[in-house]
């Protein structure tokens, strides 16, 4: 065991702790984990697919968000990690690992809570508005969660970085967002629409939640 002993002549200044600055977090430092935890979701997805194509799909109509019916409660839960085909899957995947990264690595608690807000909102929506006699399965309530997330996050925050990705973004998958709008067939426009809402909400919730950390950080810099 060691203690300090003072150096004979010092003064109290020069045992004073040296201040140094805190070091930012890098973003670098998150990508690694990022990329492992979406696309451990990614490959969630790919086996839940593999498992429901060799049942002959029977997972869809057990699992799937049957509007205004008990037994389609379920779906909420679980209707994101099915698809109704290779294909269905097809058209998710992409999006869903180019914007759960992003959303990553920012912060895993902000993806969880993003995730977690658009999941309920869009499948709660899906369950009150869906089409009667209709089952309701697919990721793209996700995907357009974490796009309208992505986009809004930074008007509502007024990062300037995330404003730039928001309007990137916008550009190269904006066109998804007529999928708001009713009137192509075996689509659910509801489960689009829901989702986009539950990443707007989310967009502002966090905006506000960062709005104390902000200020500390602008005010100690």
């Amino acid at each position: 065991m060691t203690f300090p002993m003072p150096i004979p002549g010092s003064t109290g200044a020069d045992r004073a702790p040296a201040k140094t600055k805190r070091p930012s977090v890098l973003v670098p430092a998150r990508i690694k984990p990022a990329v492992i935890t979406i696309g451990a979701f990614g490959a969630v997805l790919v086996i839940v697919q593999i498992v429901n194509s060799i049942l002959g799909y029977r997972l869809v109509g057990a699992l799937g968000i049957e509007p205004r019916t008990l037994s389609g409660l379920w779906g909420v839960l679980a209707a994101p990690l099915l698809h109704a085909g290779w294909a269905h899957l097809a058209a998710n995947i992409v999006p869903v690992l180019v914007f759960g990264f992003l959303i990553l690595v920012s912060r895993w608690q902000q993806f969880v809570a993003v995730t977690v807000l658009v999941w309920l909102i869009s499948g709660v929506g899906v369950w009150i508005t869906g089409p009667s006699g209709h089952t309701i399965v697919g990721a793209s309530t996700l995907v357009f969660g974490w796009l309208a997330f992505l986009v809004l996050r930074g008007f509502f925050s007024r990062h300037v970085a995330q404003i730039v990705l928001g309007v990137v973004l916008l550009a190269l998958w904006g066109g998804i967002f007529w999928g708001l709008l009713p009137g192509r067939e075996g689509i659910s426009w509801q489960g689009h629409l829901f989702g986009a809402l539950g990443g707007a909400l989310a967009a502002f919730l966090v905006a506000k939640a960062d709005g104390p950390r902000r200020k500390q950080v602008t005010a100690g810099s």
